[in-house]
């Protein structure tokens, strides 16, 4: 089965997920790259990009890179999700870049490291998905 990054998005997340606007750069075998273009609308008092816009974006990346080893999509569900905020983004567009580190039957474990201007991270959290189908 070949991956469909924007078939699965459109297919499996709500509404306001597709409103972030998010762009798949690549998917591989457990790895993707999403941008998550800057827009005043996620923006939070002060100019910051919320941490809410940040970590809809680090999730929805995992079910990318997750559906990239499976070699399509399958159902799933977080488990677990922890982030750490680093530095605020400002007018910038965020990369979100997964690497899937353990693949089991029923579980998927993940690291995401979020980054602007080439490499500097804003960012990083884990994950654990339930393969459910």
């Amino acid at each position: 089965m070949t991956v469909k990054p924007e078939e699965i998005l459109r297919a499996n997340f709500a509404p306001w997920v597709l409103d972030l606007g998010l762009v798949v750069e690549e998917v591989g075998d457990g790895t993707a790259v999403l941008r998550l273009p800057w827009s005043d609308r996620l923006a939070r008092e002060g100019g910051a990009m919320s941490g809410q816009a940040l970590m809809a974006a680090a999730d929805t990346a995992v079910v990318i890179a997750v559906s990239g080893a499976k070699s399509g999509f399958v159902p799933m569900t977080t488990v677990q999700l922890n982030t750490s905020f680093q530095r605020p983004v400002i007018g910038r567009d965020v990369m979100v870049n997964v690497e899937v580190t353990k693949l089991g039957r029923t579980l998927a474990f993940a690291e995401i490291d979020l980054t602007v201007d080439g490499g500097t991270t804003v960012a990083h959290a884990s994950a654990v998905y339930a393969i459910i189908g």
